[in-house]
């Protein structure tokens, strides 16, 4: 039965649709079916009669390809979509080359590498070539033959590229155009070909051999292209070719989703298909399907900002939806309580999914404060495109010394750090002392550290390298009991050589490896801070415990498909969830400290966020601390240009209850006490609640906002009372107001509000309750809340008299006076003290 598939669709997508005569371009904004048109066309093609043989559609991924293809099917019939020409650059090129490639010397038979087969070989040549492997890293060589190879630069040519010998010489490795004529040979010798040779040797196929670039024009009468804002030099140049002669290309893609140009992603190749092509047809699909009116207007508010681009006008016939939600927080892993707290309570409220629930981060060592507080709420979550924090190499090398050290005889840590970084022990010689230390029954650091058992089974040379990892080990081994877990853990990193190998890397995954041992520093840190504060162990043993529980595997894990996904931004484009959690939106992280001064780049990272606000559905949520830790160290932040850039009318602030220039909000039964008249732009700290607005005018810089009075906390969980906030402009800070007791429980100290430029707000106190913060544990006293002379109660110290109350938020300390203990000085934001 005919199937009216035009009916379908909307007016500007039939229009893409049915005219498929000659140069085409279709702009499909976020959520605007895309996927959908393109998929429409081909079975539009197949329907007027056109062979599917004749047919090219070029995909990014398997499964796009794989997805459109039977959609076609569904619509036209297995038969006639059968022999279409449709899958990634990748896979159609191979089938090109394995009937092709005779004629550039390779065999039909020839092998694929894939990243780790590259690295592997080039790895054997730098250590062929004796260089040094610490400054000829595989992977950032890799890196540079991949690039030159995108913009189809061949081994032969690569050193008369002036541009490319300076940046060799300038990165220390001059040796490049050596490593990349030997790995070429190689690879040819081998019959192989990597990722990258796939589109340099077509391009060179259709140079050197005209009559089979004729054969596949003449093959070809329509050519597709999706996602075309990702392609690069040399796949543009390939469809340059394959449509020379019939013209019939059209290419769909979103010049504000262009978000790749680290991979060799060109953005001029969409924005200047007009130029290619003067006669092109332009169709703009700029209805939203996918979101609510005010996601796709705030996120129009901020692409509108970018010069370089194909104007649009994207909308949306949804409801009008939530507000874009801004969150405040003091520090970092306050955000990852509050988003995980959110979660839960709006699964529980919505009856939704964990699936309909992403948090996205501009970089993956974001992840572990997320990762950490999912699992405490027992939360089922996955990492999409990558590995849990705690799985990563890195993280796992890092931890391996530190088991070791606290347990010499743990066999699976040693094995795995003895080598690494690398100190010419190699697999035979592991092996060989696994061995020893079987015959002899006792652990392998029985046999190294002895230097008895070593002069009489290992030999010379083996004992010297041997004696410097032992000695790297001992002193560390010596003090793991007494010393700080945060100093065991940087001193094993900085001493191992993990940092100074780390901090060499150039290319994005070793910038990423090095991030993420700088976030597990920080976790180390903060627990290292917190445990001396309350008087509890913060020795290296303890924290690895916590952690080993806060891994464990042995729980079944719930199905993939109904997980909270976590994941980085650029591996979220083209999917889509009900509930979107943007985090780390800070100056240097979000955009990227990298890219702030280059305005190209800058304009990249703004269509990073653009792609970040439209993966959601219903609603978004911006969060960024003041604080974050880095290096071990508390930096202070401030919040991304990005969030400026939103039009205000799109943004509400839940945590404060004000809007951008004021609005009065009343918080309902058993929530934190609101906050008055909020005259900035962003609001000060505070903890995520549910709220109903009413109307309030406030002036729209500085001034004075009074704290209303906190909600009746809900029984054994007394909550926070109301917090008074100065504004950004010129002002005084405002006054908290006591919060109600909850019954059974007690509501928390208000807390004075922090101004840019104005006066700190006096907080009055609540009834002295400790307020759990879903499961996260009892919030601590506020920099406002002590004055010399108080009485206050620690849990493990007892009674006391606050002496002196010195620094700023977030690293206020007080020093007090406890009767049984004596004088100790307490970081406030992690002291659970309470009020006499």
């Amino acid at each position: 039965m005919f199937r009216d598939y035009l009916k379908e669709l909307n007016e500007a997508q039939q229009a893409a649709v049915v005219n498929t005569q000659g140069p085409a371009m279709v702009i499909a904004g976020a959520g605007s079916g895309k996927t959908r048109v393109l998929t429409y066309r081909i079975a539009h093609l197949l329907q007027q009669g056109v062979p599917a043989h004749r047919i090219l559609a070029l995909t990014f991924t398997n499964k796009a390809a794989g997805e459109m293809k039977e959609r076609i099917m569904h619509i036209v019939g297995p038969e006639k979509a059968r022999s279409l020409w449709m899958g990634t650059f990748h896979s159609i090129f191979a089938r090109f080359l394995r009937k092709d490639g005779s004629y550039l010397g390779y065999k039909s038979n020839f092998t694929i590498y894939d990243q780790d087969n590259t690295r592997s070989l080039i790895r054997t040549i730098i250590k062929e070539m004796g260089l040094d492997d610490s400054v000829y890293k595989p992977a950032g060589v890799a890196s540079r033959i991949s690039h030159a190879k995108n913009n189809l630069i061949t081994a032969q040519q690569y050193s008369s590229v002036p541009q490319i010998t300076e940046s060799d010489k300038a990165s220390r490795v001059p040796e490049a155009a050596a490593i990349y004529r030997h790995y070429a040979a190689r690879c040819f010798r081998a019959n192989a070909m990597d990722f990258d040779d796939l589109l340099l040797n077509i391009n060179i196929l259709f140079r050197d051999f005209p009559a089979v670039l004729d054969e596949y024009r003449q093959r070809f009468d329509y050519v597709l292209v999706d996602e075309y804002q990702d392609t690069n030099f040399a796949q543009y140049i390939i469809v340059h070719k394959l449509s020379e002669s019939h013209r019939n290309l059209c290419v769909v893609g979103d010049d504000a989703q262009s978000i790749y140009s680290f991979r060799g992603a060109r953005i001029e190749n969409i924005l200047n298909f007009e130029k290619d092509y003067p006669d092109y047809k332009l169709f703009k699909l700029e209805q939203n399907y996918r979101s609510t009116q005010n996601i796709v207007n705030a996120a129009n508010s901020v692409i509108e900002k970018n010069t370089g681009q194909i104007r649009k006008t994207v909308f949306s016939k949804n409801d009008e939806g939530e507000k874009i939600r801004v969150v405040q927080t003091t520090i970092d892993s306050e955000e990852g309580i509050l988003t995980a707290s959110d979660i839960l309570d709006t699964r529980m409220r919505e009856r939704l999914d964990w699936k309909d629930f992403a948090i996205l981060y501009r970089t993956n060592a974001q992840s572990r404060i997320f990762e950490e507080m999912l699992r405490k709420r027992n939360i089922p979550y996955k990492i999409y495109g990558g590995q849990s924090f705690y799985e990563r190499k890195e993280i796992r090398d890092l931890i391996a010394y530190l088991r070791l050290i606290v347990n010499p005889d743990d066999e699976e840590a040693l094995r795995r750090i003895i080598n690494y970084p690398k100190r010419g022990i190699g697999d035979t010689t592991v092996q060989k002392l696994m061995e020893l230390a079987r015959s002899l029954d006792i652990s392998i650091w029985s046999i190294i550290s002895s230097q008895e058992l070593s002069a009489k089974y290992l030999a010379p040379s083996l004992r010297m390298k041997i004696s410097y990892f032992t000695g790297l080990m001992r002193p560390v081994m010596a003090v793991a009991e007494t010393a700080t877990a945060y100093d065991i853990a940087y001193g094993m990193a900085s001493a191992s050589g993990i940092l100074t190998e780390l901090k060499q890397g150039q290319v994005p995954e070793e910038i990423d490896r090095l991030q993420n041992v700088q976030e597990l520093l920080n976790g180390i840190k903060e627990f290292t801070e917190s445990a001396v504060t309350n008087g509890e162990p913060s020795d290296i043993g303890t924290w690895l415990q916590s952690v080993a529980l806060l891994t464990d595997q042995d729980l079944e894990k719930p199905e993939d498909r109904d997980r909270v996904t976590l994941m980085t931004i650029h591996s979220a484009k083209g999917l889509e969830f009900k509930y979107v959690y943007i985090v780390g939106l800070e100056e240097n992280l979000f955009p990227s400290a990298m890219n702030v001064f280059n305005p190209r780049e800058l304009e990249e990272e703004r269509r990073l966020f653009y792609v970040a606000l439209t993966r959601a559905c219903r609603r978004v949520t911006l969060s960024y601390a003041l604080n974050r830790y880095k290096w071990g160290t508390l930096e202070r932040g401030s919040p991304s240009r990005f969030i400026g850039e939103i039009e205000s009318e799109f943004l509400s602030y839940p945590q404060t209850g004000g809007k951008p220039f004021g609005q009065r909000m009343v918080y309902e039964p058993g929530q934190a006490g609101g906050i008055g008249e909020q005259p900035g732009p962003i609001a000060p700290p505070a903890r995520m609640t549910r709220l109903r607005d009413i109307d309030g005018n406030a002036p729209a810089t500085g001034g004075r906002g009074a704290g209303h009075k906190g909600g009746t906390g809900s029984e054994g969980t007394g909550q926070r009372g109301g917090t008074g906030n100065g504004g950004v402009g010129p002002g005084s800070g405002g006054t908290g107001q006591k919060g109600s007791d909850g019954s059974g429980g007690h509501g928390t100290n208000g807390q004075g509000g922090y101004t840019g430029t104005g006066n700190m707000g006096q907080g009055s106190y609540g009834q002295g309750g400790n307020f759990a913060v879903a499961g996260g544990g009892p919030v601590p006293s506020s920099p406002g809340d002590l004055e010399p002379g108080d009485r206050v109660t620690h849990e493990r110290f007892g009674e006391g008299e606050v002496m002196a109350v010195e620094g700023e938020a977030p690293n206020t300390t007080a020093l007090i006076n406890f009767k049984s203990t004596g004088t100790k000085k307490l970081l406030l934001r992690f002291a659970k003290l309470t009020r006499l």
